[in-house]
């Protein structure tokens, strides 16, 4: 996707810590907050007039139920990381760290601000043809009673309390044919090697990779007595 303003675009990854580090740069004068709030009311609207339009049948409260499934932070930091947002986050050095930029309300607020860069730059058409593919997929996953579970964020709060480092994940070995690809991801939590995952794509690699190292945790922490301080990997 290419913009008319570039600067737009730049905005979005601009965490108000780098503004406060960097006064003296007159180009980044302004932070995405304020994208950010556009991009929650954009968001909002599109969610609830796709809803509307998509299922017909289902009541207000049913509607009122989805909606808050599709744009609770969670699911937000999820959108990002398909997208590896956080890679391009501009934050200060003091904060600047692993754990910092895979914060779910981090990531939301990003997701946020880049569609209401999106929204101001092209339109509410672009705006909406950018986020529909995220919600029909989470909505389907919902209704169907399948919804992911997002064992990246599990592990991420796991490791954080347990190690105080927040997992990174790699890719080892791709193969395949361009249209049939097959990834295999690697977790790392302080350059210790755990769990490894192969899928369809990076984002689904990193995924089994992540519900590989719960199960191995869940598995030691049982075997050694423990209680049930681990996320479930099921």
């Amino acid at each position: 996707m290419r913009f008319t303003d570039e600067n737009l675009l730049v905005r979005a990854f601009i965490h108000r810590s780098f503004i406060h580090e960097h006064p003296e740069r007159g180009g980044a004068r302004e932070s995405n907050e304020r994208l950010e709030f556009l991009g929650d009311a954009v968001l909002n609207f599109l969610t609830a007039s796709w809803l509307y339009e998509r299922f017909a049948e289902h009541s207000e409260g049913e509607l009122t139920h989805l909606r808050a499934a599709l744009v609770k932070t969670n699911t937000l930091a999820g959108f990002s990381r398909e997208l590896d947002l956080n890679g391009y986050i501009k934050i200060s050095r003091g904060e600047d760290t692993l754990i910092a930029r895979n914060r779910p309300a981090l990531l939301a607020d990003v997701f946020e601000a880049l569609l209401g860069a999106i929204f101001l730059d092209q339109g509410l058409a672009a705006a909406r043809a950018f986020v529909i593919p995220f919600l029909e997929r989470h909505a389907r996953a919902v209704l169907n009673g399948t919804a992911e579970i997002d064992y990246r964020t599990r592990l991420q709060e796991y490791a954080q309390s347990s190690f105080n480092h927040t997992p990174t994940y790699r890719m080892i070995d791709v193969v395949g044919p361009d249209h049939e690809r097959e990834f295999t991801m690697e977790v790392l939590i302080a350059e210790v090697r755990y769990g490894v995952g192969v899928g369809p794509s990076k984002q689904l690699a990193a995924q089994a990779a992540a519900r590989a190292t719960l199960a191995q945790f869940q598995q030691q922490s049982e075997s050694e007595g423990e209680g049930g301080n681990l996320p479930d990997a099921h």
